[in-house]
């Protein structure tokens, strides 16, 4: 089950593990949050971009059993990994991991039906930055081989009138993010930022659009991620745990 150099850690969350590799990026807490913010309906047909080690399909069958949830992902190895995580947890029936480039959506996935995607997509554009030399922390990192754009694009595609995008990403390209969701016919509707601490500016924001949708934004409560002696705050053990946030 395992190859050389990965590990199973403990999600958890229902009982689920994940195989992870330091050189494929471990999932961090920007994919839980992720995971927890998306609006996920019952028989919800769901598409996680860049999936990675599948994290975020794992936690997300933790949320609806009768969801149907595709993990999409470019690295072969990585895609692999997930694939192994799938079955490690005995959810082959629920999610299904496909190796394949999200610019090259049309190729693998069919447009208009899914009901939610959600992606945790590389961060800084090219440019900003180190580059590491491993090449899974980079891609993982930068814009490499999926921009910004591509990701709204291919959300697009996949998303049927009403579905909905959730998305998480830095609050300094929170205008791009706006802007490029607007100009592909993706409204926002919900927003959500989480702070380090408190007394910290906002690291992480989490987005939500709709496909077709009315004008309409809700910015919900902040996150606060660590107390201040770096311990996880009651928020952060409650997704933990399972529960939701108000």
């Amino acid at each position: 089950m395992l190859r050389p150099g990965e590990r199973i850690d403990d999600l958890q969350r229902g009982g689920l593990s994940v195989i992870q590799s330091d050189e494929h990026f471990p999932f961090s807490i920007d994919a839980v949050l992720l995971a927890h913010f998306a609006s996920l309906k019952p028989r919800d047909k769901v598409v996680d971009l860049g999936t990675g080690s599948g994290v975020i399909p794992l936690l997300l069958s933790t949320r609806s059993a009768k969801s149907t949830i595709v993990g999409l992902e470019l690295r072969p190895e990585a895609a692999d990994m997930a694939k192994r995580s799938v079955i490690l947890n005995g959810l082959d029936d629920q999610i299904s991991i496909v190796q394949g480039d999200i610019r090259q959506v049309k190729n693998n996935l069919p447009a208009g039906d899914f009901d939610l995607v959600t992606c945790n997509p590389p961060y800084l554009p090219i440019g900003s930055g180190e580059i590491s030399p491993a090449d899974g922390r980079s891609m993982a990192r930068h814009e490499l081989h999926c921009t910004l754009q591509d990701v709204i694009d291919a959300a697009n595609w996949l998303l049927r009138t009403g579905g909905r995008f959730t998305l998480v990403h830095r609050p300094e390209r929170l205008t791009e993010i706006i802007s490029l969701c607007r100009s592909m016919r993706l409204e926002p509707k919900r927003l959500r930022f989480a702070h380090p601490m408190r007394g910290r500016d906002a690291n992480i924001v989490l987005v939500e659009a709709m496909r077709n949708g009315k004008p309409g934004l809700r910015v919900e409560p902040v996150i606060y991620v660590h107390n201040s002696d770096g311990t996880y705050t009651q928020d952060i053990l409650t997704l933990y745990g399972g529960g939701k946030l108000t």
